[in-house]
């Protein structure tokens, strides 16, 4: 076995690979005594097949096979004897050698090998990474109480339809009669909305549905159809308004405060102000830390300034997931990938450097605010802690949730460790302005 290195680039090797008889006759002859053991061929017993005729079965198998596990045999100690970082794996050379899978030849092949770039980021206080400081404004502050106010309140009968009211109409055309349907008037097209605005219980107007709703599956609902079945529909119905429904905000009082905010937590509308404005303070300081991840990744990557094997690495991918993407899907997600895949090095550098470990503790409480996070999404603030580590230890249980949580702490981690070596150029900014940061 003989193997030349053409090392093409600072990140890129071809090998060639020459492979004699002697490499691979005892691997193909262990393969066919094995195949003899198992062969299972009319007219012999069970390991007693002719090796004549295992040969002309199974020999050019057998040799394919056995010259291929000299390959990567081969392969794989020049990588570990010449203490090569290679990313991904090595892959064919696009112009081999020509190959006649003859018994006894010897055979070459050429292997494209890609190498991991060294990376060396020195960080002091004369580095500096923006952070932003979000005030906390009078608007945005009853803003938020107005949302909360309208999130806990419910729905009452009203009197003239407004635009975010609902109406409850029957829908009648010749003999198909829809009754009791419910009405979102935002849900209506901005051009016949109008329309609908200030309509009153027992009023009727003919509306088309096809203009009225334009999302067929809405439509179809509307109707209490199929959607397969509103072509031979005809669109223009008589509507008739049983009732309407206006959202009402929810009162300043007690049962208010301890829906929102937890039994006996808020006693006073000037304690509600202050749980308000703590939440958004908390808010913002959550964004804010968002965003100095972002800037500091930026800042970092631009540091490390990392040069990738970029034609390999778009091949890796091509021939790696053949059949799941196509050319054109690689071609558009590529250049997303060079980033994540640089800032995974980074970040691993890093990791390193700063000796950063992540314990099973960082990962439940991860978990934990991940829970409480998905919560808040669904307007349930003040979930118990039990029901937050019982979801938290379903989270853990997922591989791929684990394995997302574990990069998550690990990037906080690095990114603490980074903060203390730079300088930090707090920034204060209305929460308009930095919501148009780019």
């Amino acid at each position: 076995m003989e193997v030349k290195e053409n090392r093409t680039d600072d990140l890129n090797i071809e090998l060639t690979l020459s492979i004699t008889k002697e490499d691979y006759a005892d691997k193909k002859k262990k393969r066919l005594n094995d195949y003899r053991r198992k062969a299972e061929i009319k007219g012999f017993r069970k390991g007693m097949v002719p090796m004549s005729l295992v040969e002309r079965i199974y020999g050019q198998s057998a040799l394919v096979d056995s010259v291929n596990d000299a390959i990567s045999e081969s392969l794989n100690k020049y990588i570990d004897d010449n203490k090569l970082r290679v990313m991904g794996e090595p892959l064919p050379a696009e112009e081999q050698p020509q190959v006649e899978w003859v018994d006894g030849n010897d055979f070459t092949f050429k292997f494209d090998i890609a190498l991991t770039p060294e990376i060396d980021i020195q960080l002091s206080k004369d580095d500096q990474i923006p952070y932003y400081n979000i005030n906390v404004t009078e608007e945005a502050k009853k803003e938020m109480k107005e949302n909360l106010l309208k999130q806990y309140g419910s729905l009452e009968d009203g009197e003239a339809a407004k635009e975010d009211d609902f109406i409850i109409a029957d829908f009648e055309q010749g003999d198909m009669k829809v009754e009791g349907t419910y009405v979102a008037l935002r849900n209506v097209d901005a051009e016949v909305r109008p329309s609908f605005v200030g309509l009153k219980p027992g009023e009727s107007i003919d509306v088309d549905v096809n203009k009225a709703f334009t999302n067929e599956t809405d439509r179809a609902s509307l109707l209490k159809v199929k959607k397969e079945e509103l072509a031979g529909i005809e669109p223009v119905f008589k509507m008739t308004v049983k009732s309407v429904k206006t959202f009402k905000s929810a009162e300043l009082n007690q049962d208010t405060y301890d829906k929102i905010f937890g039994e006996g937590n808020v006693k006073s509308e000037e304690e509600f102000d202050k749980k308000i404005a703590d939440r958004l303070t908390a808010e913002y300081a959550q964004e804010s830390e968002f965003r100095f991840s972002k800037d500091a990744r930026d800042f970092l990557l631009a540091k490390a300034n990392v040069a990738l094997p970029e034609k390999f690495l778009k091949r890796w991918i091509t021939v790696t997931n053949e059949g799941k993407f196509t050319q054109e899907e690689i071609d558009r997600e590529f250049p997303g990938f060079l980033n994540d895949f640089r800032w995974q090095m980074v970040r691993g550098y890093l990791a390193g450097k700063y000796e950063v470990k992540v314990e099973e503790s960082d990962m439940f409480a991860a978990a934990k605010s991940f829970a409480a996070y998905q919560f808040a999404m669904y307007g349930l603030a003040n979930v118990p802690d039990e029901q937050l580590e019982s979801y938290a230890k379903s989270v853990l249980a997922n591989d791929k949730e684990k394995g997302r949580i574990y990069e998550q702490v690990e990037e906080q981690k690095v990114l603490n460790a980074v903060r203390a070596d730079v300088t930090l150029k707090n920034k204060k900014i209305s929460v308009e302005k930095f919501r148009d940061l780019k």
